[in-house]
This record gives C-alpha cells, structure tokens and sequence, in this order.
C-alpha cells in the first residue's frame, strides 16, 4: 500500500498508509491523545477524524483545549443534537439547516405549532441527556439518488431540496449522532460527550422564510450559543444582560431621541432630542473635515440610470435600489431613476466638471450624502441597519503616488475623530487582491504597498485579509471596540482604480498628457445613524455632555422659585447651553427621577433658599448627593465642559 508522510507542528514526520485517518494516527501517537483529540487540521483546513488521508499533509490534531477548533465543533454539533432533540420530543417535525453563527447555532424547523419557552427547557433538557449517553458519532459519503431516496422515504422535503441544490461533483456527507442522522459537509466531534453539558443555552425562537426568500414557507428557528466552559457561558449571559439594558432602541424612547413605524419601514422619525444630537455630530464632523482640507458638496438623491449603468452599480446593486418612474413630457417610455444608494457616481460628476490638473491634486470632496438601500424587513435592527441613512461620505482624488499620504492622513484623523468621541481602541484590517479585480498586478503592487506603509506610520498592528478587497482596489476597515468589548466595523478607506475609468475622470500631468486620477473612497462614521445607535449604547444613553440633547434641566422645589428659574435657564442659554425648564407642581424627587431615566447629565434644585442666595444645588447623573454652587461660576464649568473637543 503506497505510503503518506505526515508533518507535525513540533517538526516530527511521520509515514502512514494512504487512507489513515486523523484518529488512527491519534491513537498511534498516544492512547491519551486519541482520547481527547476532537478534529485535525489538514493544509490549513479544518479536517474531521473520521476522514481518510490520501496524500502528505502538515497534520494538527485538535482538542477541546484548541478554542478556534473546539468552539467551531461545539457549536456545530449541539446544533445536532438539538435537532434530534426537537424530533425526538415532537415527532412528524422536519429539519432543514443548522449553521454555526456568531456566539453560537440556528436550526430552522417545520412545525404546525409555535415553540414555547416550556418547549426550550424541555429542548435543552433532552440534549444533555443526549450529551451524557455519549453516542457516538459517524460519517459516510452517499450517492445522489440514494441520499434523495433516504430523504424521501423519510418525510423530509427540505433536504431532498438541499441535495438537489448540491452541485453535482460536491460528496454527499451523512452523520449520525447515534441513530439520529443528518446532512452535512463537517467535521463533527467523535462522540455526544465531548460537548460541555453546562455551557450552552437556548435563546430564542423567530420565524424565518425557507432559504430566506418570502416567497417560502415560514419556518421556526431556534437560536443557541455555546461556548467550552460554563465560565464563559456565564461571562456571555451577563454581556447580553448589559447590552439590553443599553440597547438604543429602548434608550432611543426613554431620551425621546427617534421612532420608526411601519409607514415608512427602515427609515428615522428624529424628534427634538435625537435630531439636536444628530446636528451636533454634524457640526462636529464638518469642522473637522474643512480642518483637514476636504470641501464640502451637495448631489442629487434620484440620478437616471443611466449613471448607474455606467459606473457599474445598476449591475450590482439594482435589487437594493429604489427606483422612481416619471413619465417625462413627449418621451414614449417612462424615465427610470432610482434613489443614489451611494454618493460615489455623482461626485465623479462634479470632479469632471471643469478640466484638473496634477496642481489641482490631492482633491478631497467631501458629502453628508443621503443614501437609500433596499434591506430586507428581517434585517433591519432600530438605527444600526435602516433604508435610509447618511454617510459621511468622501472622495479623495489622487495620483498614484500621494496614496501612501493621504491613507496616513486619513488615519490620523480618524483616530483623533475616535478618541474624541470616546473610541481609544480600534483595529485596522488590510483586504487585499481577490481573484476577479481590475487593473494591472503592478497598480495593485502600488496601492497595496502604500495602504501598508500608511498604516505603519502610525501603528505597526494590524491584520491581512488576503483576497477580500474590492474588485477595483485593497481597502482598509477600522474595527472600534464599545465599553462593554464589542467590535463594530464603522470607518473604510478603498483605493479605487476602476470607477474612473468607467466614467472617464482625467487630469492633466506635469507631462502635460492626460492621466486617470486615483478615487480614495472613505468614511469614518460610516453613517450617522448607525453610529449615533453604536454611541448610544457605548455610553448607555449617557452621552458626553457637549453631545447630550438635554443638558440641563433647572427644576423648581417650590413655585415661589420659578422667576429665578426662569433667570438660571437665561443664564445657561445665553452661555450655549441646551437647558430646560421645568415648574411643573410635582415633587423634586419625581422630577430628578423623570429627568434621570432621560439621562440628562445636569439637573439643578431651585428653592427658597437658592433664590436667596443666587445659588444652584447641582445634582449629575450617576454621581449620589449633590453640591451648592453659585450661579455664574456654574455657567462658566458647564459652558467649558459643553465645547465640543475639537474647539478646546
């Protein structure tokens, strides 16, 4: 039998026979090892123990001590388990899927009754006594027609619709988790009792079309998350627990900042509140933009498609676009436009208004754009995933050789933009060449190598994501981390060779020939609504004070105080400050609590005696108690604190 040689990561070679699998090999090591061991990873690729060998190989054998490995298993086989589970409490259910997401799984079910939260206990019960049976788990490759037959005689549509959907040269792989069986490509731990009975939970259930089109049947999913240890299962519960109590659509109501309603799905009502904070990072983004040298422009909303054809977006992006028809005078058909789903296209136009030369470069145009996309209903999530949003959108106009400095001056100003608005940790991930792209392999060279030089004059870390760039150019995308360790993915920096070309931007060289410009695509916020929802929940509805809508509340103890009131939130308004009155015959306690569920960062306590005195008992949310201070020193320390940081 012809032989195999196998490298380990500590150096060691070994020779098997050709159709070993990753277990025998295991137990040949050591019996301890082929006890632990969970999966192997072969040539980079995660390898299940059961499946042959047939070539060399680098070999990493994978235990439950390898956290990438084991929570990719863990995750994957409770979605089994709980599988069989639900068929075996509630027989005559059908299966369809069941990935591995993020924390944790989904499996979508077919079933004429709803789930109920008694029917998760019930679940999860099952599953650890399937988890303490410790039935072992195996895989085998079937044909076409019998895995169809299989599936046929057992009453489950949705996975004969699975196989049929299979491209034909891709094996067909069944498990079994004792007699429970499934499709699915792998890998799988060896046995039940691998998986951690104590550190995974059910969530919730949620309807889901099949396939994820309306036009399908609905069906129930179940969701879970699972991690190694019931530490960290813990960890995740109480990281849940604090991000509900931060969630921006629940603040959004009780700081009476937006609303959305199903007249317009997907789209912002701003009231008062929430449009005076939106204004404010406005104002705060725009001062800091003309600083940096961009000048701001205004384009249309509804652009004719034929735009769109050529840049290459009407290809691409025509099923997220809104489109408008308007029966033009003395036209036979109908004017298609559709509502700008990105600001790019438009601001080509302006460049290409007037002839450039290289003196006229780098030129940075700069859009609070109004953009549109079709989301679809399920996805969309309060202000963090809407149809109708505003980017802070630029483009950079450049040569090929002022990219390196203008990404390092993007950087710079982005950071200081995060840390002003409470950001101090990000990361920045470099997404380099994918197969299908534009442009020569030497313009690529460039424009890598220049994003990574950029980098490195301000940070030496960062990671490579090889192959994920844009067809037209790598791109750089800045991960912020929030207060409680969440990652959101917010400013981009793409370096575009193609968009020029098609809609035929030009400058004249020092040469005095005409040469394509370089369009540096970039945002740091991303869009204004998404990131207004990241802030709120960042700080819990407690914003910095020069952001806060409400900064100040002035609230009466008793009515023979009101005149002087009325005076204190003259004072503050006069200073800037956004300050609030309220005389309202209610108790000072319900007031400061009423004003305090709306995080108001200020709330001054006027009676007799602060009108005696000209004074204001001063009392800050979060902070217990409260302090006498007078009036005019108050307004100078409040009116310093609401400068905005980059005019400090």
């Amino acid at each position: 039998m012809a032989q195999i040689s196998l490298s380990f990561p500590d150096g060691s070679v070994r020779s098997h026979d050709a159709g070993v699998t990753p277990a025998q090999v295991a137990a040949a090591i050591a019996p301890s090892l082929a006890k632990k061991a969970i999966s192997a990873t072969v040539d980079g690729v995660h390898w299940d123990l059961q499946w042959p060998l047939e070539r060399d190989a680098t070999i990493t054998l994978n235990t439950l001590a390898d956290e990438g490995p084991a929570l990719e298993l863990i995750r994957h086989d409770l979605a089994h388990v709980m599988a069989r589970a639900v068929q075996e409490l509630y027989p005559g259910v059908k299966v369809t899927i069941g990935p591995v997401i993020k924390d944790g799984w989904y499996y979508d079910f077919d079933r004429d009754e709803p789930f109920t939260p008694d029917d998760l206990g019930a679940i999860e019960k099952r599953m650890r006594e399937i988890i303490a049976a410790r039935d072992p788990v195996r895989t085998e490759v079937w044909d076409r027609p019998r895995a169809i037959a299989h599936y046929e005689a057992a009453g489950e549509p949705f996975k004969v619709e699975l196989i049929e959907a299979i491209p034909g040269d891709e094996p067909l792989r069944m498990y079994w988790h004792g007699d429970w069986q499934d499709l699915c490509r792998g890998p799988h731990l060896q046995h039940t009792g691998q998986l951690p009975a104590d550190a995974f939970k059910l969530m919730s259930v949620a309807g889901a079309y099949w396939r994820g089109d309306s036009r399908n049947k609905m069906l129930q999913r179940i969701y879970g998350v699972a991690f190694r240890t019931r530490d960290a299962l813990k960890a995740h519960l109480t990281l849940l627990e604090e991000a509900a109590k931060r969630d921006h659509r629940k603040l959004g109501r009780e700081m009476k900042l937006f609303h959305m309603q199903e007249e317009a799905p997907g789209m912002v009502f701003w009231h008062p509140n929430g449009w005076t904070v939106y204004r404010a990072l406005e104002d705060y983004m725009r001062r800091r933009l003309r600083t940096a040298g961009y000048q701001e422009i205004k384009t249309p909303q509804v652009v004719d498609r034929v735009l769109w054809e050529r840049s290459g977006h009407w290809e691409a992006y025509r099923d997220n676009m809104f489109l408008v028809e308007v029966d033009e005078e003395g036209a036979k058909e109908k004017r298609i436009n559709a509502l700008k789903p990105m600001n790019c296209p438009c601001h080509v136009q302006i460049y290409n208004h007037g002839l450039k030369s290289y003196r006229d470069l780098p030129l940075r145009l700069a859009e609070f754009g109004s953009c549109h996309r079709y989301e679809p209903s399920g996805s969309m999530h309060g202000l963090m995933r809407v149809r109708g949003f505003t980017q802070d959108d630029a483009h950079i106009f450049c040569t090929e050789d002022q990219i390196e400095a203008e990404c390092a001056d993007f950087i710079a100003l982005l950071s200081s933009i995060y840390a002003d608005l409470g950001f101090a940790n990000f990361d920045i991930k470099l997404s380099t060449r994918p197969e299908v792209r534009v442009g020569s392999d030497a313009v690529w060279d460039k424009a890598e190598t220049a994003l990574e030089r950029a980098i490195l004059k301000v940070r030496s870390d960062y990671e490579v994501d090889p192959g994920e760039g844009a067809f037209y150019g790598p791109k750089l995308d800045f991960k912020l981390t929030d207060a409680i360790g969440r990652e959101w993915q917010c400013g981009t920096f793409q370096a575009d060779f193609n968009l020029p070309e098609r809609l035929d931007a030009e400058y004249v060289g020092e040469d005095g020939a005409k040469h394509r410009p370089v369009m540096l695509h970039r945002a740091i916020l991303g869009s204004f609504e998404r990131f207004l929802g990241i802030l709120i929940e960042n700080y819990a509805g407690r914003l910095p004070f020069w952001l806060a809508p409400r900064q100040v509340v002035v609230a009466t103890i008793v009515s023979d105080a009101d005149a002087y009131a009325r005076e204190v939130v003259a004072a503050l308004t006069a200073a800037g400050l956004r300050a609030e009155l309220d005389t309202r015959n209610e108790k000072i306690n319900y007031k400061v609590r009423e004003h305090s569920v709306g995080k108001v960062p200020v709330i001054l306590a006027l009676g007799a005696r602060e009108v005696t005195e000209r004074t204001v008992s001063v009392r800050r949310l979060g902070e217990q108690g409260s302090r006498t201070a007078p009036l005019d020193a108050l307004v100078a320390e409040l009116a310093a604190e609401a400068t905005p940081p980059d005019l400090r």
